[in-house]
């Protein structure tokens, strides 16, 4: 298998973490786009330079979008990560620099500059990327593969509002422009994340085993797992390393359903829903690839190959 060169778009966040160390392990990573969603810009773009600066390596940053593209965002999920989104342990300020480019900008370049080798692995709230495509509508052809970590492809989500997903829930229209824009791509939704969460008796034997990743994963996810744990989540819930997982390793899908998606943006109960035309009766044609089950043990490999272990 080639190796993965990944263009990432991401809001770190604790769960962004793992995914960037599960990249650069497995793959080549071309650069981080970063948006607000678990927590605001300022913190999720120091966080991205922060994980620049543990992996000592050459990848750019780019900022982009602080707010969605229409409306104020109901919530973010600072709740879950802490305040600044790395758990609140009060890291120094990182060395690595911000790019003199905006996200949206770096996405077209790159892509322009490698059409057709990069996947784009979008993790966050898809403000970015839509403004991207507001920009030049055609990105969607450089792109080799677009993963989309985001929706709750049966109504099972996890915001305010019962049927919707963060990502998703937290900028609806940049997530509508995108389903429509894009011909295919792969949806990793939260429903999948919560039926392959990791062990968790076995995560702490990775974090104890592991290297100076794993010690930084550590610190980081106490809340998180505090929370989910809280919350009744079984395991190690790890939506976006899942997503990043499948970017890097394909084969790793061992079942998947085809079918039309879009976003609900006007209803009163259901603004960000994912709806899933299942039955095949509105005559549209599919647009995502929605991953229902891939390699567990696979996948546990290449977490813990992340943390060093």
């Amino acid at each position: 298998m080639s190796v993965a060169q990944l263009l990432i778009d991401t809001d770190p966040g604790v769960d962004d973490a793992l995914a960037i160390l599960m990249a650069h392990a497995h793959a080549e990573i071309a650069g981080l786009s970063v948006a607000a969603g678990n927590v605001g810009l300022d913190c999720t773009v120091r966080n991205a330079r922060t994980l620049v600066d543990l992996l000592n390596a050459e990848i750019a940053v780019f900022a982009g979008c602080a707010t969605p593209l229409v409306r104020a965002p109901e919530e973010n999920a600072a709740f879950v990560h802490g305040a600044d989104g790395f758990g609140d342990i009060g890291f120094p300020p990182p060395a690595a620099t911000v790019a003199h480019e905006s996200a949206a900008s770096a996405l077209l370049r790159l892509t322009r500059e490698r059409p057709g080798e990069l996947t784009l692995v979008a993790l966050a709230p898809l403000t970015n990327l839509a403004l991207a495509l507001r920009l030049d509508p055609s990105l969607p052809t450089r792109v080799a593969r677009l993963v989309v970590m985001g929706g709750a492809v049966t109504g099972h989500g996890n915001t305010g509002r019962v049927p919707a997903e963060f990502n998703i829930g937290f900028d609806p229209e940049a997530a509508h422009v995108v389903f429509e824009a894009f011909p295919h791509f792969q949806l990793v939704d939260w429903e999948l994340t919560l039926r392959h969460a990791l062990d968790q008796e076995q995560f702490d034997r990775w974090l104890q085993m592991g290297d100076h990743r794993a010690d930084f994963y550590g610190k980081i996810g106490g809340t998180a797992r505090a929370y989910n744990l809280a919350h009744d989540r079984r395991g190690v819930i790890a939506a976006d390393a899942l997503a990043m997982a499948v970017a890097i390793d394909p084969s790793l899908v061992t079942r998947s359903e085809s079918r039309a998606v879009a976003i609900e943006l006007d209803g009163r109960h259901t603004r960000g829903a994912t709806v899933v035309d299942w039955a095949g009766r509105l005559g549209r044609r599919a647009n995502a690839d929605i991953v229902l089950e891939v390699d567990q043990v696979r996948f546990a490999a290449m977490v813990k190959r992340a943390l060093g272990a």
